[in-house]
Parts: C-alpha cells; sequence; structure tokens
C-alpha cells in the first residue's frame, strides 16, 4: 500500500490513520477484474459474504498441495506441519481478537454454529425452566432460532429488546428487562439487516453487574470493527471466516476459559476425547473438547493467512474508509426522492438499505445486476427486524475496504435506471 498524505476525521477512529490505496488493494482481489453481463463487476454484497486476497487462495492452495494431511494425531513429518499451521492459524485468531489464551478459541463451520454450540451447550448446563434468555429485536436469524429450539427443550422464556423506526435499541428499556430472571443475554453487535452499531460494550456491563453472561454476534463486526475480547468483556463472541475475506465451512467461537471449562461437549466422535471405553468417556482439554472429528484444517489456515491481511492494512483505516463509503452512498442515493432509506440510526456501519417507491426489491436487484452490481435483496434472515419496520423486504449495498466511490457512482446510475424502467 502507498498511503497518501492526508488523513481522515472520522467520528470514533483514530484522527491520525491513514487513508487506504484502495486501487492497490484490489490488485490482490482477482474476482474483482471481472465483468458481469458485459459490465465492470461492482460488488456490494459483503455483509452476505466477502471476496478473497490472493493471500488466502495461495494459503489454500499450499495447504492442499504443499503439506496436507490430518491433524494432531499423526507421527509422519506432513501431518505435524499441517498440525503446526492448523494450531498457528489459532493464535492468530487469539491475537486478532486479543483474547488472553488460544484455548478460549474453538473451531467451528460458521457463526451459526457456534451460537448453536454455546445455546446447545450452554444451555445444558445452566438453564433451567422458567429462565429467560434475553435478545434484541435487530438480530439475525441465526441468533433467535438455537434460542428458540433450547427454551423449547427447557421451557426458557426469549425476550426481546425492542427497538425505534431508525433501527435503534431502545436502552432505556434495557436495564429495566435485566430481572432476577434474565439467565442469559444475546446481542448483535452490528445489523446486517440495517448496519446499525449497537453499544454492546456497556450492555455487557450492565449484564454483568446482576451477574448475566453476554454472547455477542460478531458476524458483522469482526471484518469491519476493530474487536477486542479484553475490552468489549462479554463471555461469548462469535464470526465467520468467509466474511473476514478467508473460506467458507470456518468459524470461532471464542468463549471465556471459566465457561468452555464447565459446559459439556456439544458434539461426540474424534479428537474430542482423552480416553474412550464402552463404559465411560474422559473427554478432551479445551478447546478441542469442542471439535469433534477431523476439521476445516485448510480452512482454518485460510483464515488465519485472511487474518494477516486485515492486520496489514489495519482494521482503524478498513473502518474509516468504510464510513466514508457508507457516509458517500448515502448522498448518492438521496437525491433520488423515490429513495428511501431504511436503517438511520446515528451510529452505523457499511451497511445501506434501500426502498426505491413500491417497486419490489427483487426487482431492483435483478435490473442493478444487469448493469454488474450485486447488491443482496430480501429480508437477510432478519424477518422480525422486517416486521417491526412494517416491510417484507429490502435492497441491501454493504461496503468492503476494496469499493471504491466511483463504484458507488454507478450503484447511483443504476438507480436511475430502475426508474426509468418503471416509469
Amino acid at each position: 500500500m502507498v498511503p497518501s498524505e492526508s488523513a481522515l476525521a472520522v467520528p470514533g477512529l483514530d484522527a491520525n490513520t491513514i487513508p487506504l490505496d484502495v486501487y492497490r488493494i484490489r490488485e490482490d482481489f482477482p474476482i474483482l477484474k471481472r465483468e458481469v453481463h458485459g459490465k465492470p463487476l461492482v460488488y456490494l454484497d459483503n455483509a452476505a459474504t466477502t471476496q478473497k486476497p490472493q493471500a488466502v487462495l495461495d494459503a489454500l492452495m499450499e495447504a492442499y498441495s504443499g503439506y496436507y494431511s490430518n491433524i494432531h494425531r499423526g507421527v509422519h513429518w506432513l501431518s505435524q506441519q499441517a498440525t503446526t499451521a492448523h494450531e498457528q492459524a489459532r493464535r492468530k485468531v487469539k491475537e486478532f481478537l486479543n483474547a488472553r489464551h488460544e484455548r478460549e478459541i474453538v473451531f467451528t463451520r460458521n457463526a451459526t454454529e457456534s451460537i448453536n454450540l454455546v445455546a446447545s451447550s450452554y444451555g445444558r448446563a445452566f438453564l433451567r425452566e422458567g429462565d429467560e434468555i434475553l435478545i434484541s429485536a435487530l438480530e439475525h436469524h441465526a441468533n433467535i432460532v438455537p434460542w428458540q429450539l433450547i427454551g423449547e427443550e427447557k421451557g426458557l422464556k426469549l425476550r426481546v429488546i425492542p427497538m425505534n423506526d431508525a433501527g435503534e435499541l431502545l436502552l432505556d428499556e434495557y436495564p429495566r428487562m435485566l430481572t432476577e430472571k434474565t439467565k442469559f443475554v444475546a446481542l448483535s453487535h452490528l445489523s446486517n439487516a440495517l448496519g446499525t452499531i449497537n453499544p454492546v460494550k456497556e450492555m455487557i456491563r450492565q449484564a454483568h453487574e446482576r451477574g448475566i453472561p453476554v454472547l455477542v454476534d460478531g458476524a458483522q463486526s469482526a471484518p469491519h470493527l476493530k474487536v477486542d475480547m479484553r475490552d468489549l468483556d462479554c463471555d461469548f463472541f462469535v464470526f465467520s471466516g468467509h466474511k473476514l475475506f478467508g473460506p467458507t465451512g470456518i468459524g470461532v467461537l471464542f468463549g471465556k476459559e471459566k465457561w468452555l471449562d464447565r459446559m459439556p461437549p456439544y458434539q461426540g466422535g474424534g479428537d474430542m476425547i482423552h480416553y474412550v471405553s464402552f463404559e465411560k468417556t474422559y473427554f478432551n482439554e479445551i478447546p478441542y473438547k469442542f471439535e469433534a472429528g477431523t476439521p476445516h484444517i485448510a480452512g482454518a489456515i485460510g483464515l488465519g493467512a485472511a487474518i494477516d491481511y486485515v492486520r496489514a492494512i489495519g482494521m482503524d483505516a478498513i473502518a474509516a474508509h468504510e464510513h466514508e463509503l457508507l457516509e458517500y452512498a448515502t448522498q448518492v442515493v438521496s437525491q433520488y426522492p423515490e429513495v428511501r432509506i431504511v436503517g438511520t440510526a446515528k451510529n452505523k456501519a457499511g451497511v445501506l438499505s434501500f426502498l426505491i417507491g413500491e417497486i419490489h426489491p427483487h426487482d431492483i436487484g435483478t435490473i442493478l445486476d444487469q448493469e454488474g452490481v450485486a447488491i443482496r435483496t430480501g429480508h437477510h434472515c432478519a424477518q422480525p427486524v422486517m416486521d417491526r419496520l412494517g416491510i417484507p423486504a429490502t435492497a441491501r449495498a454493504s461496503f468492503a475496504f476494496y469499493n471504491t466511490k466511483e463504484e458507488i457512482d454507478i450503484l447511483g446510475k443504476s438507480i436511475q435506471k430502475v426508474l426509468e424502467v418503471f416509469r
């Protein structure tokens, strides 16, 4: 990267953050060079999944072609090389999150499985009939359904922190909802549907004052904001590799050691055991107790490469660039009177959900696709959010550090094309 001389001044970020050389960065992403329907690809679907830099692709190829083997149990050279690379990836995750111990880092398939692991394992060990779980109105389905499942099994009650029309939680309601019956809180850090950044640090503090553990869904925040487990002090934190410019099929659960040690295994099988007999099984230490069977070895290695890549750029620089893109995109789409922005929280990250008059979002997405612009349309696995706002779906553009203002200009021209078609 070749930094420019000026620095961005973005609220909540270091004013000395050096702007990114985004055009240099784009050279690292092979897919961004392609065309779609004869038009240059404008990829604005980053909240769903992100594209992969060459460094991640190279790490995957090297893992499979250079030293691939199963890990942990082999004494031969390939197995030891693969084991070392896999555990180095765990160390990189620990450093990325500023966790205290590598044993607090559990590899899963994705953020969804991480939440299911906690709901099932923590729920079986610590939750009792009549207990209440507190979530928010902004949650992705992945942070709703697992709690409903364990709730139905154990007779638990799910309570929901309400939100306003801007997509902000009613924070005055939150402390009143923390009662003696509240035994767990699960919150999204950043809304995938609206871009709202929740004040999770303060919400965690208030829950901890009452002895209530907190899980933070960081699927959207980990790729775009600096996250620090020692600063947040949450009990659990989850994210997915594929949203952090890494491979699909690999996710992370951070859990405080005091909880993981006491939680029963989520699945049984190989490598999560210390000793097995037909009479009794003794389980492995953490984190391996929660990693049954052959893991996604190359996926973890690829995630480690993705973490190396984003840390080299700098999370503050990433957040500043994406904040600037969001502000610019808001200005661009707002020039059209027919466009309604959905989600106007004061504290937002790089997600812009919108509607155009009475045009169905799927029609918006189809026309934009013909212009080479990839966005997401639908309820974004957040149907309760849509129900609260009285709409079935939105069109959603979401940004990453490799996006440019020129691409947002193309988005604006494509919205004009939608209006022309439907006039």
